[in-house]
C-alpha cells in the first residue's frame, strides 16, 4: 500500500482518537477545576503522569467498546449509549490506576464522579452537531427540484424511511399520515403525523404533497388495498417498500423504495408453514426436480436448496432457461451438489440413465404444457407432455424406490374442459393408482394461476399497457384465483411433508379475482385511466376456457388437513386395468400420430369430458390470433 493510500485510510480515523483524547484531558482538567473551585483558595496541583496515564486508561477504554466502528455521520443513540458506559467504566479504571499510582492523592473523589458527566457531553455534542450539520447540509449545485413527500405509515419503516430521504436533497418529507391513536398529533423527526389513513386525500391537497411514498412492509393484502385505492383517490404519484416476507428471504432492501405491483395487492397474508416438518422431507436429501427452468420449478429449486437438500438435479428441455437456473443457483448456493439435464422427461432411456446415476429420494415432477388455447388443437402433443411423461416419471420412481414422487397439477384437471385441463386429470389418475401399488408415495398437488409465472395473464397486461393497449380480456364475468410464485411453492413443499400416499392435495387460492378487476387496476398502477387512456376490449371465450374455475370435482368431497391453506380431495376410484389398457392403446397412437385413437382413449378414461368444444388442428391458427393472456 502507497504512503498516499495508508495517510487516506489511517488519517479520518486518527484524527477521530487524537479529537477523543483531547477531550479526555479537557474532561479531566474541568472535572478537577470544578472540584476545587468550589471549595476556594485552594489550587489545583496534577501530578506529573497523571494526565498520561488517564489518556491511556480512558483510549484503551474507548477502543474496547467498539466506539471507533461507528461512523460519525451515522451518530445516533447506540453510540451515545456507547460514549455513556465509555466514560462510566473509564472513570472507573482510572480511580484504581490512580489509586496503585499514588493512592488518589490531590484526586477528590468527586472528580471521578463529575468527569464522565462532562466527558460524555464532550464526546456525544460533536459527533451529534456533526451528524446534524451533513442531514442539513443543502447541495448547492443540485439543479433537480425539490419534491413533496408525504409518507404513509408513521411505525419505524416510515421513520426510517424518513430519515434515509433526509438525505437526499432531492426530497422533503412534509409529514406523515398514520392510524395508530398514540401517534396522533406526534412529530418524528421534526415532521407531524396529520391524521389517519383516511383523510389522505384531503391532507396530501393541504400540505401540497408532490408524491406518496408508503411504508407499511407489515400490511396485509386487504391494508394495502385500501391504502392504493385512497393513494388512487389524490392523483399523485405513489410508490412502497418491499414487504417484510421479501427483505428476510433476500428479495428486496429494507427502505428500498419500488412501484406498486399488482403482487403487493393480489398476494394473501404470510403462509405459516412447518418447516420443521419440510426440513425433515427435504434436508439431506437428493432431490429431483423436473421442469426446473419453469416459473414453479425454478422457484421449487431455490427453496429446496435453502432447506439444504444434500444434492439438487433439475431436468428441463429448455436450454436457456436451464441455463439460467444454473447459473443462479451455483451463484446462491455454491456448496450445493448441483446437477442440471437438459432432456426430456418423456425419453425413457434419458430418463432411466438420470435415475440410475442420481437415485432421487424426492422427485418434484413440474414439467408439464400449461397453455390452455395452444393446446387445444395440439392434442397428441399435450398426451405425449402431459400424460406419458408424466407415467414416464412416475414408473422410474417406483422402480428406483423413491420416497415420494410429487406430481404438480392444477385446478383444470377439475372438471376438464379443455386438452390440457384433460390431460392433467388423466396424469393425476395414473399416479393415484400407482401409489397402490408402490412403496413410493405418490401424492398430488392442485393449484390455480400463479400471478407472473410464464405466459400468464399479468406480464401479457403488463405488455399490452407499454404498448399503449388495447387491454384484451375474454369475457367481463371472466374470474381466476390467484397465488404469487413463491406462495405456491411453500404450500407444494408443505403439501410433500403432509402426504401419506395417494392424496391430491388442493391449495387455499383466497377468493377469485375478476380478470377485468385485474386489468383496471394494473392499468392504474402504470399511472393510466382504465376505459379511456388505455382501452379494454373483450374478445370472447376461447375453446376449452371456462368462466369460473373449480378447485374440486362435486365427487371429490374434500376435508381440511393440519395446515388451514391445503385441502385434501377424496380419492375417485378408477380401473387399473382399464387404466394400463387405455394408456398402451394412446402411447401407440402418439407414436403413430393418432389423434382419433387418442380421443377415444381419453373419452374413455374421462366420460364427462366433451369434444365438442375442441378445437380441430386447423384451427390453431385462429385460437392463436385470438389469444388474450387468461391461463
Amino acid at each position: 500500500m502507497s504512503l498516499r493510500k495508508f495517510i487516506a485510510v489511517i488519517h479520518p480515523r486518527a484524527a477521530v482518537v487524537l479529537h477523543d483524547l483531547l477531550m479526555a484531558a479537557l474532561a479531566w482538567w474541568i472535572a478537577k477545576s470544578l472540584r476545587y473551585a468550589l471549595v476556594g483558595g485552594v489550587s489545583v496541583h496534577f501530578h506529573l503522569l497523571e494526565f498520561p496515564l488517564v489518556l491511556a486508561v480512558q483510549g484503551l477504554v474507548l477502543n474496547w467498546t467498539g466506539l471507533y466502528r461507528g461512523l460519525w455521520r451515522f451518530a445516533s443513540l447506540p453510540d451515545l449509549w456507547n460514549i455513556l458506559r465509555a466514560t462510566v467504566i473509564g472513570s472507573l479504571a482510572i480511580g484504581l490506576i490512580l489509586f496503585l499510582y499514588n493512592r488518589l492523592e490531590d484526586v477528590p473523589r468527586s472528580v471521578l464522579l463529575v468527569y464522565p458527566v462532562v466527558l460524555s457531553m464532550l464526546l456525544g455534542g460533536p459527533r451529534l452537531a456533526y451528524r446534524f450539520w451533513k442531514d442539513s447540509r443543502i447541495d448547492m449545485f443540485q439543479s433537480q427540484p425539490v419534491q413533496r413527500v408525504l409518507i404513509v405509515g408513521a411505525d419505524r419503516a416510515g421513520e426510517a424511511l424518513a430519515r434515509d430521504l433526509h438525505r437526499d436533497s432531492r426530497y422533503a418529507v412534509v409529514g406523515f399520515v398514520d392510524d395508530h391513536d398514540s401517534l396522533r398529533g406526534a412529530s418524528i423527526n421534526g415532521r407531524p403525523v396529520l391524521g389517519r389513513v383516511e383523510l389522505l386525500p384531503e391532507l396530501a391537497r393541504e400540505v401540497a404533497a408532490q408524491m406518496l411514498l408508503i411504508a407499511m412492509p407489515g400490511a396485509s393484502t386487504e391494508e394495502m388495498r385500501r391504502v392504493v385505492e385512497l393513494c388512487d383517490q389524490t392523483g399523485l404519484p405513489y410508490r412502497t417498500v418491499p414487504k417484510l416476507e421479501d427483505v428476510v428471504a433476500g428479495r428486496a432492501q429494507f427502505n428500498e423504495i419500488k412501484e406498486v405491483a399488482i403482487e403487493d395487492l393480489l398476494g394473501r397474508d404470510a403462509v405459516e408453514l412447518d418447516w420443521t416438518a419440510i426440513r425433515e422431507t427435504l434436508t439431506g436429501k437428493r432431490v429431483l426436480v423436473t421442469g426446473g427452468g419453469g416459473s414453479i420449478g425454478s422457484e421449487l429449486c431455490r427453496q429446496v436448496a435453502r432447506l439444504g437438500a444434500q444434492s439438487l438435479c433439475v431436468v428441463d428441455n429448455g436450454e436457456f432457461n436451464l441455463y439460467q437456473i444454473a447459473q443462479e443457483l451455483r451463484q446462491e448456493f455454491p456448496e450445493l451438489l448441483f446437477d442440471p439435464i437438459l432432456a426430456d422427461c418423456g425419453d425413457p432411456a434419458a430418463m432411466t440413465r438420470l435415475f440410475v446415476e442420481y437415485k432421487p429420494q424426492v422427485v418434484f415432477h413440474a414439467a408439464a404444457y400449461k397453455h390452455v388455447p395452444l393446446l387445444q388443437g395440439q392434442l397428441r402433443s399435450a398426451f405425449r407432455n402431459n400424460v406419458l411423461a408424466s407415467r414416464n416419471m412416475a414408473d422410474l420412481a417406483d422402480r428406483h424406490h423413491v420416497e415420494c414422487f410429487v406430481l404438480i397439477s392444477t385446478d383444470k384437471a377439475v372438471n376438464p374442459t379443455s386438452v390440457m385441463g384433460a390431460c392433467k386429470r388423466i396424469a393425476e389418475i395414473w399416479c393415484q393408482n400407482l401409489d397402490a401399488r408402490s412403496t413410493t408415495r405418490y401424492i398430488t398437488v392442485r393449484f390455480g394461476n400463479v400471478l407472473d409465472s410464464a405466459g400468464s395473464v399479468v406480464p401479457l397486461f403488463r405488455k399490452q399497457i407499454r404498448a399503449g393497449g388495447p387491454v384484451t380480456i375474454t369475457h367481463p364475468e371472466i374470474s381466476r384465483y390467484f397465488m404469487t410464485i413463491p406462495e405456491a411453492c411453500q404450500l407444494i413443499l408443505q403439501a410433500a411433508s403432509l402426504g401419506k400416499g395417494g392424496e391430491i392435495f388442493a391449495l387455499d387460492m383466497g377468493e377469485p379475482v375478476k380478470i377485468r378487476d385485474l386489468a383496471e387496476q394494473m392499468i392504474r398502477l402504470a399511472g393510466k385511466k382504465p376505459g379511456t387512456e388505455i382501452p379494454i376490449v373483450f374478445t370472447g371465450l376461447r375453446s376449452g376456457e371456462k368462466l369460473f374455475e373449480e378447485l374440486f370435482h362435486p365427487l371429490e368431497n374434500y376435508t381440511a388437513t393440519a395446515h388451514a391453506k391445503i385441502f385434501l380431495a377424496q380419492y375417485r376410484q378408477v380401473s387399473w386395468d382399464l387404466l394400463q389398457a387405455q394408456l398402451v392403446k394412446a402411447s401407440e397412437a402418439t407414436v403413430a400420430y393418432d389423434e382419433e385413437t387418442l380421443r377415444r382413449c381419453v373419452s374413455s378414461l374421462l366420460p364427462s369430458f366433451r369434444w365438442s368444444d375442441v378445437a380441430q388442428p386447423d384451427n390453431v391458427v385462429s385460437i392463436r390470433r385470438n389469444e388474450s393472456g387468461e391461463k
